[in-house]
């Protein structure tokens, strides 16, 4: 079975909530490997987790920032573990809860050895923003490989998309610990999401 068809089968499997995780020492230890999805809240993680698997209500969503509290671990097909985490930057929460946040996010992303790939997510609208810059420096410096996945490419003409791509591959030339491929998506119209996951499929256990 070709790489593709495998992606096609994998992520047509049962996928499910596992575990939650809103303290550092609440961590789940699993053996499965995990691909963890981070950006800016209200950025579309959750949609794209769903997206992914093609279930419309597995992870949450919501339009208010802020509103995932927690590290979610979805299971698939018992091979991959989706990781829906926190948003980081701007959310209708108390500067205490977003510090814990926070620290939940960076000692899980630096320390967790089960980790195979770290996706972050940019809103192709906006692009790299300086929350962005900080988050992808502290990978950087702390030696986590991320994958940039650019989200709500739909909203965008095709001038705006082409000019979103470059400006923010140019960003990346700085960042050290990114990985050179990015990947455009849409969880509205799912473009991009089959390419996303033949890349994700590559970490499944096989």
């Amino acid at each position: 079975m070709n790489e593709a068809n495998y992606s096609a089968v994998l992520f047509r499997q049962p996928c499910h909530f596992v575990a939650g995780a809103a303290s550092i020492a609440s961590l789940p230890e699993f053996n499965q490997p995990e691909i963890a999805f981070i950006g800016r809240s209200n950025v579309g993680k959750s949609s794209l987790v769903n997206a992914l698997v093609g279930q419309n209500k597995l992870a949450k969503t919501s339009q208010n920032p802020g509103h995932t509290k927690q590290l979610n671990f979805f299971l698939l097909a018992e091979k991959l573990m989706l990781v829906d985490m926190p948003g980081y930057g701007y959310a209708k929460v108390s500067k205490t809860r977003k510090s814990e946040w926070d620290k939940l996010i960076a000692s899980y992303l630096c320390g967790r050895p089960t980790l195979k790939r770290a996706c972050l997510l940019i809103d192709s609208r906006r692009g790299v923003m300086p929350h962005d810059d900080e988050f992808m420096t502290m990978l950087d410096d702390s030696a986590v490989n991320y994958q940039v996945i650019l989200t709500k490419m739909d909203t965008l003409s095709k001038t705006e998309a082409s000019n979103i791509l470059q400006n923010v591959a140019n960003a990346l030339k700085s960042h050290v610990a990114a990985h050179p491929r990015i990947i455009a998506t849409s969880s509205q119209d799912k473009r991009g999401i089959e390419e996303l996951r033949d890349e994700l499929a590559e970490f499944a256990i096989k």
